[in-house]
């Protein structure tokens, strides 16, 4: 298996983009991933799009803004990981020997309103007339049952939040950009009792891209690269367990593998993009992810365990709560951030000495991600 390195993202503002095209916004990332990269679309093998909603072939007529490579261009679409999907069939194709340099494209355009929880999420509560489960009620399902077990409380919700929208001020690609405090959260207008309204994720549109590329490579463009150091892609096992084992048993499994991969363990991670649909979610990954012990995760954002400065900095670009939520862009605007963190690229939310960091995305439904990055491992690539 090869060596693979990010040696280009790029990325959209996201938000509602209303009257722009999809096929724009999705020209405008690939164009600044190829830039950093220091590759045309010419020497690019593969193409993989990620997306949920955009229809067929939506990947075509995006990448047909850039160019006409005549390459495999492939579509997928895997829910919420449809992006980090695409990433993970990128590193593939490079890491396999079938490709020198693959392209990741995730895109979306959304209109408002909550999403249907999938057919087989156990015990959401509310739900339209003779419709499906939406998803905030699934969640405030979750928070139940996590509450019960391990005194989890509201307002540490509103503290992921909070944090949360903190760093999206700082990012000028995040959808809401007000910085609000724990007290705006738990006011703000009820859900699904008792997630308010700043406790779920806005959905938004935008598009982001990754270039991933051999060894050989590496170096061709002016940006440093990046190694993927895991890329771990799982699917759900069936069971008839409650609604915190559908967010926990999945992602714990896909983390441990990805920690196996890599030959690190959680202790040696320095920034974590991770699954914060709802802000419950935040605080169960950071047990599925190992950041802290299972039950703890309410505990650990109260101590500010995952704020830059203490144990591991989470959701610096302002997460899915407040950069907003594109489903197919999602996952690769995570890999974006990694990457940018890692280059000390992040401005005012910039971690410092990050070397090794960790993006996390669920699609419901039964998808998982992980990937891990390092700086630290960049032993392949040629001197610049």
């Amino acid at each position: 298996m090869r060596e693979v390195y990010v040696t280009g993202v790029g990325m959209t503002a996201f938000g509602r983009h209303e009257g722009t095209a999809i096929e724009e916004l999705g020209r405008q990332a690939i164009e600044e991933a190829l830039a950093q990269s220091g590759l045309p679309l010419s020497e690019i093998d593969f193409i993989f799009c990620g997306h949920a909603m955009q229809g067929i072939t939506a990947g075509q007529r995006v990448v047909s803004r850039v160019g006409s490579p005549g390459v495999p261009i492939i579509n997928v679409e895997n829910a919420c990981a449809s992006g980090s999907t695409a990433f993970f069939q990128a590193v593939m194709a490079v890491r396999s020997g079938m490709a020198r340099a693959a392209l990741a494209v995730g895109f979306e355009k959304m209109g408002r309103g909550p999403l249907a929880a999938p057919s087989s999420a156990p015990g959401a509560a509310e739900r339209p007339k003779g419709g499906p489960p939406m998803m905030p009620a699934m969640f405030a399902e979750v928070f139940k049952e996590h509450s019960q077990k391990y005194g989890t409380t509201v307002r540490q919700m509103a503290m992921v939040s909070a944090k949360n929208h903190g760093y999206a001020a700082l990012n000028p690609k995040a959808h809401h950009r007000d910085e609000i405090g724990v007290e705006e959260v738990l006011n703000s207008r009820m859900i699904a009792d008792p997630l308010t309204l700043l406790m779920c994720c806005p959905t938004s549109t935008g598009a982001a891209a990754a270039v991933v590329t051999a060894a050989e490579l590496a170096r061709v463009g002016s940006k440093e690269p990046i190694e993927v150091a895991a890329s771990v892609l799982q699917s759900e096992r069936a069971s008839t367990a409650g609604p915190l084992h559908f967010v926990t048993e999945i992602n714990t499994r896909s983390a441990n593998r990805a920690y196996s991969e890599a030959g690190i363990g959680p202790d040696k991670l320095d920034v974590v993009e991770l699954h914060d649909c709802f802000a419950i979610a935040e605080i169960c990954h950071y047990e599925n992810l190992g950041l802290c012990e299972r039950g703890e995760g309410g505990k650990f954002v109260e101590a500010g365990l995952s704020r830059i400065g203490g144990k591991v900095a989470v959701s610096t670009s302002g997460g899915l709560l407040a950069k907003g939520h594109p489903l197919g862009a999602t996952g690769v605007a995570q890999v974006a951030e990694i990457v940018e963190q890692l280059r000390g690229e992040s401005d005012r939310r910039q971690v410092p000495g990050a070397k090794i960091g960790l993006s996390h995305c669920q699609g419901f439904g039964g998808a998982v991600t992980v990937h891990i990055f390092s700086k630290t491992r960049a032993k392949g690539a040629p001197a610049a």
